[in-house]
């Protein structure tokens, strides 16, 4: 019950997260057509369709990457400094990235994801190290 109430919950929160994030990141750099999602004609965006059980597997190990990631970021987020704050959503996100590249390396068929999945791991955890290093001297 605990797991479909957790994706019923990202189920909800997840267009919202994304299209918040979609909006900021398009205001530095925009994201690719085809990694966005259609939006209706009000703006709204067009959730998929698609119940747990009928995704492929790396839809499944994307999706429970992401519903450990967000709870993780959003509470690291919550520290009353905001450079503890940054630094410890940061550590959560770099996770999440961590658990996607993974998901493409179980997963994925080219040669040259796959290549950017293992450099994505590799800077990734070096830059949990010094996050957490930093934190660990600074949060009070």
């Amino acid at each position: 019950m605990k797991t479909v109430l957790n994706f019923a919950v990202a189920a909800v929160a997840l267009p919202t997260i994304l299209l918040s994030a979609t909006t900021v990141a398009s205001a530095q750099m925009p994201m690719p057509d085809a990694c966005k999602w259609e939006m209706s004609a009000g703006g709204d965006m067009k959730t998929p369709e698609m119940p747990m059980g009928q995704m492929a597997e790396h839809q499944k190990a994307m999706m429970e990457g992401m519903q450990q990631m967000h709870p993780a970021m959003m509470h690291g987020m919550m520290a009353k400094d905001p450079d503890v704050s940054f630094v410890c959503g940061m550590i959560a996100h770099h996770m999440g990235a961590i658990s996607m590249s993974e998901v493409e390396l179980k997963y994925g068929d080219d040669q040259q994801a796959k290549a950017m999945a293992d450099k994505i791991i590799d800077a990734q955890k070096k830059e949990i190290e010094e996050m957490t290093t930093w934190v660990n001297e600074h949060a009070k």
